[in-house]
């Protein structure tokens, strides 16, 4: 062996010895305080309590209107006037387009003078029948006469319906696709109609999770153009078949959207909050990582530290949830836990201690 290597493992020796020393030091410290004199630690502490958790589902979606059409025209004609702009806010049954209808009006004209002869020929043969001067049959035939020229009234007046185009329900209209005197064909689009309030969220989400969805569940959506904003809704369905390519299962949920800034189409970033429950949390500066296990310094009656290990669950910014080793109520130290041994005694330091409360 070399003198150089010699040189190493003597060293190497003495760090193994001298951190087993340390390891011996520090696991076996008195637990009530003894050996360390007088020498208190300021340390600031927080009590162990419970705080608001769930759990979060992420996922990808992309909006859909609550109710959607296409307008367009039932008819062919030509268009007499466009009572619209694009992006118009509409109501139902406010008129969008007129088509032409002068021949319709003309024919509803004769059918309603046809309709009031008809009429006065029924009472007039009503008055016979009367006085024995008619007999029962002529008057069925007068009934059946005006019958037949009420249906052509009810004709016409339909083709004139045919030719004003109004709105189905409450939305906003897209692009406007004609102008006064185009003609158009059956089924020419006219423009779009979108209800926004509320609007749909449609998203995929893998089937591990299906267990965990249901109808009522909070969403909370982001969305590129308000990046500041979270738009909070619930899931109102969830699609009774999965996917077997994809192996998702799609879930729909409702944003209420009553500014209608969200419209169909955008993509949106989605948490979807399951498992809401209460459990112990402790401030996040509590919780002292040693290898692989987590521990916490719980303050005693006596103000000793004692290392206590932990085991936890969600992180949120600034507060862990604890599933095991605290009870409500404890003191744990937040602050001054790098200077601190288990068996230490402490000094409470008001001005360091936070609330009571750890902070969401």
């Amino acid at each position: 062996m070399t003198r150089f290597a010699s040189v190493f493992l003597t060293l190497i020796s003495l760090a193994i010895l001298g951190g087993g020393a340390f390891l011996m030091f520090y696991e076996q410290t008195p637990a009530d305080g003894r050996g360390f004199g007088d020498r208190a630690v300021a340390v600031g502490v927080a009590t162990v309590s419970t705080h608001p958790f769930a759990d979060r589902i992420e996922a990808i979606g992309t909006t859909q209107a609550n109710e959607s059409v296409v307008i367009n025209a039932r008819v062919a004609d030509t268009v007499e006037s466009v009572n619209f702009n694009d992006g118009d806010i509409v109501e139902e049954g406010d008129i969008l387009v007129t088509l032409n209808r002068s021949e319709q009006e003309a024919l509803l004209a004769v059918s309603q003078s046809t309709l009031n002869e008809a009429r006065q020929q029924l009472d007039r043969t009503r008055d016979l029948v009367e006085r024995g001067n008619a007999s029962r049959a002529v008057l069925d035939e007068r009934v059946r006469i005006v019958e037949t020229a009420k249906a052509q009234v009810d004709a016409a007046q339909s083709r004139i319906a045919d030719r004003i185009v109004r709105a189905p329900f409450d939305g906003i209209l897209g692009l406007r696709q004609v102008s006064p005197g185009t003609y158009l064909t059956s089924g020419t689009p006219i423009t779009t109609l979108d209800d926004v309030t509320p609007i749909k969220l449609d998203f995929a989400v893998p089937e591990r999770f299906l267990a965990s969805l249901k109808a009522g569940q909070t969403v909370v959506a982001r969305a590129a153009a308000f990046p500041d904003e979270d738009f909070a809704g619930k899931v109102i369905t969830v699609n009774s078949r999965v996917d077997p390519v994809t192996r998702a299962v799609t879930v729909r949920a409702e944003i209420p959207n009553e500014d209608k800034r969200l419209r169909p189409g955008m993509m949106m970033t989605i948490d979807v909050i399951s498992r809401e429950r209460e459990t112990l949390a402790v401030p996040e500066g509590a919780v002292v990582p040693f290898g692989q296990d987590q521990f916490v310094y719980v303050i005693n009656n006596e103000n000793i530290a004692e290392r206590r290990e932990i085991k936890i669950g969600l992180r949120r910014p600034g507060v862990v949830e604890v599933l095991s080793g605290v009870k409500a109520g404890e003191k744990v130290v937040v602050s001054g836990t790098m200077r601190l041994r288990p068996g230490m005694p402490v000094k409470i330091n008001e001005t360091a201690s936070p609330a009571s409360r750890p902070q969401a």
